[in-house]
C-alpha cells in the first residue's frame, strides 16, 4: 500500500495472476510457456493471449478508453506516488509481459461499475438496476446517467445509441471543502493523522476502515478525561477485578482498531455484554472491562455506525433524485396536501397522504428503483440497510412512499464479477464503445 515505486505493486498483481494461472488453468499455462519458447523471437507471440482480464482498480482516475486511465489520487491509505499520473492498465500489462504470462487487461472497472454490472446481471424483474455502490473500506458509487445530463466534456468514442453512459461518481470525495458536512473534533483528528488530510472528507465519515479509528480516537478522550477503562480497585468493577490498558494496547495506537468491533458492538445482545467485552480485551488490549465501560463502547459505536449509515443513505438519495426515476404522474401532489392543511381541511389532507401510501407488494416493476451494492459495512453491520432507509424517507422528494419503491440486493463479490462480464463483452464486441 505504501511504496516508492508503482512496480512494487503492479509486479506483485503480476505474481498473483501467476499464481492464480498456475493453480487453476495449469495446462493453458504450461502449454502456452512451451509453444513461447519455441519461436525465433521472445515477442513472437505478444498478441497472442489466452485470457482477457478484467482489472478492477478502486481509485479515482481519468479513464480513456476501455482499458486506459491514468491515476488521479490513490485513496484508502495507499501512498505510491510515483503512480499518479499513469496508465494502470499499462503498468499491470507490463509486469504481466515481463512474466509472460498469457494474459492481455481487457478492461479497466471501478469496483462500483463492476457492482452495477454485477447487480444488473443478477438483479430480478426487468427494471434495469440505476446504481451500485459499495460501502466497506471505502465507499463510491456508480449510476446510469443520461448523456444530455453530462456537463464535462468526454473524451474519445463512444457508443451514443443509447443515450447513456456509467458515471462514476467518486462520491467519498464529495465536499472536500465542508460547506455541508459537520466534523467533531474526533474526525479532524483522524482526519490530521491521515494520509491526505483534507481528501475524501465524507469517506472519512461513512466507510469501515474509518469507523474503528473515530471509535478508538473517541475512546481515548473518554479514558483520558472521563475516566472510562479506569478503576481504583476491584469494588468498582462488576468483575471484581481493577480494569488495566496495556502499555501497547492498540488503543495507543493510531489505526490500531479494527472497525469490525462495531458490528460485534450492535449485535451483542447478551447478559453482561460479554462478546463485546472479550472484544475490547483482544482489540483494544484492555483487562477487565466493566459492564459499564462496554455500554459506553457500544452507545459510541452505535452512534459512529449509524451517522456512516445515514450518510450512505443521503448519497444513494441523491443518485435516484438526479436520475428521475420516482418521478411519477401523481394525482395528488404534495402541494394539495399543504394547501388543505392551510385551509384547515385536515380530513382532506389526511384522505390525500393515505393515497400516496404505497404498499410495496404491489408496486409495479416498471416503478421498482434497483439498487447494488456490496461491501462489508453493508453485509456485515447488522441493520446497516435499515438505518440507511431511514435517511432516504426523510429525504424530501423520496419520503415513506418512495423510499418503498426502492429495492436494494447485495451484488457479492460484485467488483469482481461485474469485472469479469465486462471484460467477457468488451472483448466479444471490440467494436463497441459503451463501457468508454
Amino acid at each position: 500500500m505504501v511504496a516508492k515505486t508503482a512496480k512494487e505493486l503492479f509486479s506483485f498483481l503480476a505474481l498473483q495472476i501467476e499464481k492464480f494461472l498456475r493453480t487453476h488453468h495449469e495446462d493453458h499455462f504450461e502449454a502456452h510457456i512451451k509453444r513461447r519458447a519455441t519461436v525465433s523471437t521472445p515477442e513472437g507471440y505478444r498478441d497472442e493471449s489466452i485470457f482477457k482480464l478484467g482489472f478492477t482498480f478502486s481509485f479515482p482516475v481519468h479513464q480513456t478508453g476501455i482499458a486506459s486511465g491514468n491515476l488521479i489520487r490513490w485513496t484508502k491509505g495507499f501512498d505510491i506516488q510515483d503512480a499518479v499520473g499513469k496508465d494502470v492498465c499499462k503498468l499491470l500489462q507490463d509486469e504481466i509481459d515481463a512474466l509472460r504470462l498469457p494474459v492481455r487487461v481487457a478492461a479497466l472497472v471501478n469496483d462500483t461499475v463492476g457492482t452495477l454490472m454485477a447487480r444488473a446481471y443478477t438483479s430480478p424483474g426487468e427494471t434495469s438496476s440505476l446504481l451500485g455502490a459499495i460501502f466497506g473500506t471505502g465507499t463510491n458509487g456508480a449510476y446510469v446517467e443520461k448523456v444530455e445530463n453530462i456537463t464535462k466534456s468526454i473524451e474519445g468514442d463512444y457508443d451514443k445509441a443509447s443515450g447513456e453512459m456509467v458515471i462514476n461518481t467518486e462520491w467519498g470525495s464529495f465536499d472536500n471543502t465542508l460547506k455541508v458536512l459537520k466534523l467533531t473534533t474526533y474526525d479532524k483528528e483522524l482526519d490530521a493523522g491521515s494520509v491526505n488530510p483534507g481528501i475524501q472528507m465524507f469517506e472519512k465519515l461513512i466507510s469501515g476502515m474509518f469507523l474503528g479509528e473515530i471509535l478508538r480516537v473517541v475512546t481515548v478522550d473518554l479514558h483520558k478525561g472521563f475516566g472510562l477503562l479506569k478503576h481504583d480497585n476491584s469494588s468498582q468493577n462488576d468483575l471484581k477485578s481493577s480494569t488495566f490498558v496495556y502499555e501497547d494496547s492498540p488503543l495507543y495506537t493510531p489505526w490500531g482498531v479494527d472497525s469490525s468491533i462495531l458490528s460485534i458492538a450492535a449485535a451483542d445482545e447478551s447478559v453482561g455484554l460479554r462478546a463485546l467485552r472479550q472484544e475490547i480485551k483482544r482489540l483494544f488490549g484492555v483487562s477487565g472491562a466493566s459492564l459499564e465501560d462496554a455500554e459506553a463502547i457500544k452507545v459510541v459505536a452505535a452512534a459512529i455506525a449509524k451517522r456512516a449509515a445515514r450518510l450512505a443513505g443521503s448519497a444513494v438519495a441523491g443518485v435516484i433524485l438526479q436520475s428521475g426515476r420516482l418521478k411519477i404522474n401523481d394525482p395528488a401532489p404534495a402541494s394539495k396536501i399543504v394547501d388543505d392543511v392551510k385551509a384547515g381541511n385536515l380530513q382532506s389532507a389526511v384522505e390525500t397522504a393515505a393515497s400516496k401510501v404505497v404498499d410495496t407488494a404491489t408496486v409495479p416493476e416498471s416503478e421498482i428503483v434497483d439498487i447494488g451494492v456490496d461491501g462489508s459495512l453493508v453485509e456485515f453491520y447488522p441493520n446497516f440497510e435499515d438505518l440507511m432507509r431511514e435517511a432516504l424517507r426523510a429525504v424530501d422528494g423520496i419520503g415513506a412512499a418512495g423510499e418503498r419503491r426502492i429495492r436494494i440486493g447485495i451484488a457479492k463479490d460484485g467488483s469482481g464479477v461485474g469485472a469479469a462480464l465486462i471484460a467477457l463483452v468488451a472483448d466479444k464486441s471490440k467494436s463497441s464503445k459503451m463501457f468508454d
